[in-house]
């Protein structure tokens, strides 16, 4: 195998694996959605009103990360995952922190670091308020 055919596989499993994080990001950002609305009860409002802020914070992170991306990496093929509405909201949004973390590594200049750690700190903002904030 030469190496120009080693460099394009290396490329290509690169693509791929950001392109299914890109995919897992928008799935959660739907599933925050999904639990969105079904809010109801004691506090509803406040949870209410931090999953709409989430929501467009993330967003509008997903939006920068998959730019840059297709910007340095090419076309990228991304496909959304099945979303299911979480039952337990504070449990999925720290799971789904330590994912974002995990996905790190595919990043490995200052500035697409900067873009996940924007999107880190918002999901620790949606904890904040889910937790505290009732």
């Amino acid at each position: 195998m030469s190496t120009k055919t080693k460099m394009k596989d290396i490329t290509k499993t690169k693509n791929t694996e950001v392109a299914e994080y890109i995919g897992s990001l928008f799935a959660f950002n739907s599933s925050l959605k999904l639990y969105h609305w079904h809010v109801t009860g004691k506090g509803s409002y406040a949870q209410h009103m931090a999953l709409d802020q989430a929501i467009d914070d993330l967003l509008d992170v997903i939006d920068r990360i998959t730019e840059t991306s297709i910007a340095m990496l090419g076309d990228l093929d991304i496909v959304i995952p099945e979303t299911k509405t979480p039952t337990d909201i504070v449990k999925h949004v720290t799971d789904f922190y330590n994912c974002a973390e995990a996905g790190r590594e595919l990043f490995t200049e200052a500035f697409t670091q900067s873009i996940i750690d924007d999107y880190v700190e918002a999901i620790q903002q949606l904890r904040y308020r889910l937790i505290r904030l009732q």
